[in-house]
C-alpha cells in the first residue's frame, strides 16, 4: 500500500493504483470523500455532496470484473452548469435552483463510461457569467491559498476543490477564460480545449445558446498534474450524436519533425507586465527550451483588437439574447456587474456585429499562417498577479484589473483555438502567496502539444501541490 495519502495522488497515478488491484475504488473515493468533508467547510468549493452515490458505485466498480475504462474508481467533481442525471443545473441562478436534469450531458456520460466517479457539484457565480465565484444560492467559494486571493471563476469552484485535493479532477468550462482563469488563481493546470473539440449539449435546455456562445465555449478539465489531461481528455473528447458540430478527431496528432518552435511574448496591452509574471514566464520560457524546444520571441498579431472585438461580439450577443434573464432572475450584484460591463465594452449595432465577425476570420488566418511555423505559442495569462475575491464587482476599475486583463485569454476563445495554463512560480505578497500562471496556446485541433509542453515545464518547474497542502495544515 503506498504511503502517500491517496487523496494527494494526480489521477493518473491513483487509476495505476486501482488497476494494479492495489488499491480498490472505495478507498480512492473514500479518501477523496474525507478530505472533501474535512476541506470544504471552508473553502465552499463542492456545493452538492454526492458522497454516497459515489461509494455505491465505488463498490459496484469494484464488484465487476476487469476496469470500466481509463479513469476507473477516479473520484472527479463536476461543475453544477452542466446536467448531471438527478442534479440541479442551477447555473447559481435562484430561479433554477430546482432544475433537475433529466440526463447527463455528452462529457458526464463520457466521464461515467470511462470509470470516473462524481463525488460532488462545484460551485459558480450566477450565469457562469464572472471571473470570481459568489452566487445567492451558494454565497462564495474561496480559494485554498487564502482569502486574500479569487479563486477565480466561472470554474471557481472546481479550481479550488481540485487544488484542495477534493478529487482527482474537475471538470470547468471557459467562454473567455472560465477554465483558465480558476488555474492560474489556484495554481492548477488546465487546457481549453478547441471548439467542437468536446461534445456539447444539456438535456434541461429549452433553447440553443447564441452562435458565439457556442463557437467561444469549452468544456475541459482542471488537474494537478499536466499528464492527468493526456489521462482524461481522450475520454471527454469522444463522439455524441446530440452535438452535430463536434470535430470527431483522435487525442493525439501526427508527430512534427524536428524539435518545435514556440513562439514566445511578453505582450501586455493596457497594464504594464508585473515583474512577478515576467519572472514566471522567463523560466517557463527556459524550461521549455532546456527541453528541446526551440523558443523564439515574435510578435503577436491583432492582440489588443482579437480581444477587444471578441468581447464586444460577446458582449453584443450575450445582451440581446442574456440580458432579459439576468434583469428578471439576477441578484442586484450580477446585474450591476454586467451594466459595468456593457459601459466598458459598449455594445454595437447590426452591421458592425457582421463585420466584426466577418474580421474573425482574418484574426484567425493570421494565426492559423503564424502557427504553421509555430505551433505553440507562449504569453502571460494575465499581466499582473491574481486579483482579489469580488474585485470583477467593485466598479470599471475592479473590472479593469480583473477580467479585463484578459487580452490573451479572449484571443483563444474568439479565435477557437486550444489553450493552456500552467503555474510556473509563487509569487510571495504582503497579503500572502499567490500562483502565477502562464498561457500557452496551440495550433487548432493540437490540444496534444499544449498539454506535452505543460508537462516539460512541470517536469521542470514541479508542482505546487505540496507547498499549498503545507499550508493548509
Amino acid at each position: 500500500m503506498t504511503s502517500t495519502p491517496l487523496w494527494q495522488h494526480a489521477a493518473t497515478d491513483l487509476a495505476a493504483l486501482i488497476r494494479s488491484g492495489e488499491v480498490s475504488a472505495t478507498e480512492a473515493v473514500r479518501a477523496s470523500v474525507e478530505r472533501m468533508h474535512a476541506v470544504n467547510p471552508a473553502l465552499n468549493a463542492v456545493v452538492t455532496d454526492l458522497a454516497d452515490s459515489a461509494l455505491e458505485r465505488a463498490k459496484a466498480l469494484d464488484a465487476q470484473k476487469g476496469p470500466k475504462g481509463p479513469l476507473h474508481g477516479v473520484p472527479i467533481t463536476i461543475k453544477i452548469n452542466i446536467d448531471q442525471t438527478g442534479q440541479a443545473s442551477s447555473n447559481g441562478v435562484v430561479a433554477f435552483k430546482d432544475m433537475v436534469a433529466p440526463g447527463d450531458a455528452p462529457l458526464v456520460k463520457n466521464l461515467l463510461d470511462a470509470g470516473a466517479i462524481v463525488i460532488g457539484r462545484t460551485n459558480v457565480p450566477e450565469f457562469s457569467r464572472r471571473c470570481c465565484t459568489d452566487n445567492p444560492i451558494f454565497g462564495q467559494t474561496w480559494n485554498p491559498w487564502g482569502r486574500h486571493v479569487s479563486p477565480g471563476g466561472s470554474s471557481g469552484g472546481a479550481g479550488s476543490a481540485v487544488a484542495a485535493g477534493i478529487g482527482a479532477l474537475a471538470h470547468g468550462n471557459d467562454i473567455g477564460g472560465s477554465l483558465r482563469f480558476p488555474a492560474a488563481g489556484n495554481g492548477v493546470v488546465t487546457v481549453k480545449p478547441g471548439v467542437g473539440r468536446v461534445a456539447v449539449y444539456n438535456p434541461s435546455q429549452t433553447a440553443e445558446r447564441g452562435i458565439l456562445a457556442q463557437q467561444m465555449s469549452a468544456q475541459g478539465l482542471l488537474a494537478r498534474s499536466a499528464r492527468d489531461l493526456h489521462l482524461a481528455m481522450p475520454a471527454m473528447i469522444a463522439p455524441d450524436p446530440r452535438d452535430p458540430f463536434h470535430v470527431p478527431l483522435p487525442w493525439r496528432g501526427p508527430a512534427m519533425d524536428g524539435p518545435m518552435k514556440v513562439g514566445f511574448s511578453l505582450d501586455a496591452p493596457d497594464l504594464p507586465l508585473h515583474p512577478e509574471v515576467a519572472k514566471a514566464l522567463l523560466a517557463a520560457r527556459d524550461a521549455l527550451a532546456d527541453a528541446g524546444y526551440v523558443v523564439e520571441e515574435v510578435t503577436p498579431p491583432s492582440l489588443r483588437e482579437i480581444a477587444f472585438e471578441g468581447r464586444q461580439a460577446l458582449m453584443t450577443e450575450s445582451y440581446h439574447l442574456m440580458a432579459e434573464d439576468i434583469a428578471k432572475y439576477g441578484s442586484p450584484a450580477i446585474v450591476s456587474v454586467f451594466e459595468q460591463n456593457y459601459r466598458r465594452t459598449p455594445t454595437v449595432e447590426i452591421k458592425p456585429m457582421l463585420e466584426m465577425l466577418a474580421r474573425r476570420t482574418f484574426y484567425a488566418r493570421q494565426w492559423s499562417v503564424l502557427m504553421a511555423e509555430y505551433p505553440l505559442f507562449l504569453s502571460p495569462f494575465l499581466p499582473v498577479p491574481f486579483y482579489a475575491p469580488g474585485r470583477d464587482a467593485e466598479g470599471a476599475e475592479g473590472l479593469r484589473e480583473s477580467i479585463g486583463q484578459g487580452h490573451w485569454s479572449t484571443l483563444g476563445n474568439y479565435l477557437g483555438l486550444p489553450a493552456g495554463n500552467v503555474p510556473a512560480g509563487l509569487g510571495d505578497f504582503p497579503e500572502g502567496p499567490k500562483p502565477i500562471g502562464v498561457q500557452i496556446l496551440g495550433q487548432r485541433w493540437r490540444e496534444d502539444l499544449v498539454v506535452d509542453a505543460m508537462i516539460a515545464i512541470e517536469d521542470r518547474l514541479g508542482t505546487l501541490s505540496q507547498q499549498l497542502w503545507a499550508r493548509m495544515g
